[in-house]
């Protein structure tokens, strides 16, 4: 099949002299699939933050649970020479832990502290909002890049 589209475009830009090129559509799908694979870590790092937003230490010395942060990094694709985006690492946040008064609690130091995560839910609701939105877009980018197709191969028909 992806012959067939291959000499069908090279037929309609030798008959229209259109300067399209597949492998530029195709490197759009590329680049579009790796932003959605990024997206889709961030949002389980996010979602992995807020579900343990309230866990904590049993005893005292017991760390809660630490907030995770992703950094992304740009790739070029040995093959096809595609800028791609991928998770260059997930990291831990080592900002300070909060303090909450709860002299009654058995993780609770000899003031009547316990630290809990250093998770921020609506700083975390708001990065899970937008990584949705950035995945949206990067399916829209697929799914325009699919129809330009569509519309090339038709042209030949």
């Amino acid at each position: 099949m992806k012959n067939i589209f291959y000499i069908s475009l090279f037929l309609l830009i030798s008959f229209v002299g259109t300067p399209v090129s597949a492998g530029s559509l195709e490197s759009a799908l590329d680049t579009s699939a790796s932003g959605m694979r990024s997206q889709s870590e961030r949002m389980k790092i996010v979602t992995e933050n807020i579900a343990n937003a309230d866990t904590i230490g049993i005893n005292p010395n017991d760390d809660p649970y630490r907030r995770k942060t992703i950094y992304f990094q740009e790739v070029k694709d040995p093959y096809s020479q595609t800028k791609l985006v991928t998770v260059r690492k997930v990291a831990r946040d080592n900002s300070d832990f909060k303090l909450a008064y709860q002299p009654n609690h058995p993780a609770a130091n000899a003031d009547g502290y316990i630290k809990t995560p250093n998770v921020d839910k609506n700083l975390e609701a708001m990065d899970l909002k937008e990584s949705q939105r950035s995945y949206e877009a990067n399916v829209s980018a697929i799914e325009n890049t699919k129809q330009i197709m569509e519309r090339t191969l038709d042209l030949m028909r």
